[in-house]
């Protein structure tokens, strides 16, 4: 779902390395649409334009590199700090071993755009348009087509290990593997009313879907049975994660969702409009959330968000009236 709004300009701080000889000449902009944290320091980020920005020392420098797509890509994934997949549309599928800095195009079997990229050592899923569902054992050097039973889009994949996985996506369709994708069970339920947009399970029985609409369901055997969760949000949820507080958090456009007891209770955290953030993601002990033109960082205890003012994509303009801290008002109640 591409939310772009934001006008034509040219950004750039000094703790952002640009090498010049690996920047394609007509790339202008960058919207950041997913990011992989591989190991406690090492961060990779998307630009559904083609470019990945890597980070090995937590952010405080960033290189640019240019996977030399030409179509948007949607999803990235990195099994270690050198090995990563991203996907894209028509098919688009392209790997490095290097860190980012070199990027091979891999043959995938399908011209149905994907949407999402999951690793798990040398096993690696994909999913994508029309219920595409592809599958490597040999670290996405060869795909293998799996049956979803499922016409519909799947936005988002998710393996916790290597037989017990998720995916979700349009008209509330869940789908569950317990032999890693060999065979996929289709999960009907009416606590789903809309598309989802994202899975994550933070063990075998525990684990959150979201959506369309502030819809946020929950699992508590797998993945078997779905229980609608209330919230305060009415956004497009694209991504649920925890902190090391184990407080949940969910991304929801122009805000964060935060709940302190498990999920019984939550509260939305307000983020600058310009920012439409997507992700949250554990990096080591922290938590970051990733935005179009920008990324975020929970500061100290508690419920603050902090805007990472070092970091700024390429052809990103944001104004002067960013937040300094996002969340105190809410911690403060």
């Amino acid at each position: 779902m591409n939310r772009s709004k934001i006008a034509n300009g040219a950004a750039l701080c000094a703790a952002l390395i640009l090498p010049v000889a690996a920047l394609a000449s007509d790339t202008k902009h960058c919207y950041l649409r997913d990011a992989t944290a591989p190991a406690a320091s090492t961060v990779y980020l998307l630009c559904e334009q083609g470019l990945v920005y890597g980070t090995t020392d937590g952010g405080d420098a960033w290189t640019a590199y240019d996977t030399g797509a030409s179509l948007t890509l949607h999803g990235i994934s990195f099994s270690d700090a050198t090995h990563g997949l991203v996907v894209g549309d028509e098919g688009t599928l392209l790997a490095t071993e290097d860190g980012a800095r070199k990027w091979q195009a891999r043959t995938t079997g399908t011209k149905q755009n994907l949407l999402s990229v999951c690793t798990l050592g040398n096993a690696a899923w994909v999913s994508g348009f029309d219920g595409a569902l592809l599958h490597s054992a040999d670290a996405g050097r060869t795909w293998s087509k799996q049956a979803s039973g499922t016409s519909m889009a799947l936005e988002s994949i998710f393996f916790l290990d290597a037989d017990h996985g998720w995916a979700v996506g349009w008209s509330a369709t869940i789908l569950r593997t317990i032999d890693g994708g060999k065979s996929w069970q289709q999960i009907k339920t009416d606590a789903a009313q809309w598309s989802l947009a994202t899975v994550r399970f933070f063990d075998a029985n525990n684990g959150w879907a979201a959506g369309f609409s502030g819809q946020l369901l929950r699992s508590t055997d797998g993945g078997i049975t779905w229980k609608a969760q209330k919230n305060p949000s009415q956004a497009w949820l694209t991504s649920v994660a925890t902190d090391r507080a184990k407080r949940l958090w969910v991304a929801g456009d122009d805000h964060l969702l935060a709940s302190e007891d498990g999920g019984q209770n939550w509260e939305a955290i307000p983020v600058p409009t310009s920012f439409f953030v997507a992700r949250v993601f554990q990096v080591g002990d922290s938590l970051w959330a990733l935005a179009e033109l920008g990324i975020l960082k929970q500061t100290g205890p508690g419920l603050q968000w902090k805007h990472d003012e070092t970091f700024v994509p390429i052809g990103a303009q944001i104004g002067n009236t960013v937040d300094e801290t996002l969340g105190a008002a809410a911690k403060a109640k």
